[in-house]
């Protein structure tokens, strides 16, 4: 097999399409972390971040030859993956997610690991009394950092449009999120 990691994900599509179909591994080993991280955000179930991002996979590399290697790759994976998981959202609405177990290594400093987790639940907790479409742009822009053209390419949206998004949810996030000492 060619070296691939020198390839921009655009050329690598092509090569995928037009010589070797084995190389989508790349494409796994390139996004999976980062997909696995937004469904998580998302849907706030590991587990099922986990079977929505080997579905989205599975769709990608089927649906392989309708991409348009012109447009960018990452917006369009993380489209499917941003598809999926609220297909999960819906079908699991009436769930309440658990907090996630503590990984507890003999190295680790177990009170910053506490806290760590404290802050991302209160976070997952601020986001989850939004409206996805508020939540899932904050999410885009400040943990998966995309750009605006790329979140607007993600969720289908014109640019202003994820402006005031993002800028709406500042705002919620500052008023739901807020505690006093």
């Amino acid at each position: 097999m060619q070296n691939v990691k020198n390839l921009s994900d655009e050329q690598l599509v092509v090569f995928i399409r037009t010589k070797e179909k084995e190389a989508f591994s790349e494409v796994v080993d390139r996004y999976e972390g980062k997909l696995l991280r937004y469904a998580t955000y998302l849907i706030n179930d590991k587990d099922r971040a986990a079977d929505v991002v080997q579905e989205s996979f599975i769709k990608t590399f089927v649906n392989l030859n309708g991409f348009n290697e012109k447009k960018k790759f990452s917006s369009w994976i993380y489209r499917i993956v941003h598809n999926e998981s609220l297909n999960i959202i819906k079908k699991y609405k009436k769930e309440i997610p658990m907090i996630e177990d503590f990984d507890v290594k003999g190295d680790t400093d177990l009170e910053k690991e506490l806290d760590e987790k404290l802050v991302k639940q209160m976070v997952r907790d601020c986001l989850n009394k939004m409206d996805i479409k508020y939540a899932e742009s904050l999410e885009l822009f400040y943990l998966e950092e995309k750009s605006y053209e790329e979140i607007s390419d993600i969720l289908r949206l014109p640019m202003g449009t994820v402006a005031v998004r993002i800028n709406r949810a500042k705002a919620l996030m500052k008023k739901l999120c807020h505690t006093k000492n």
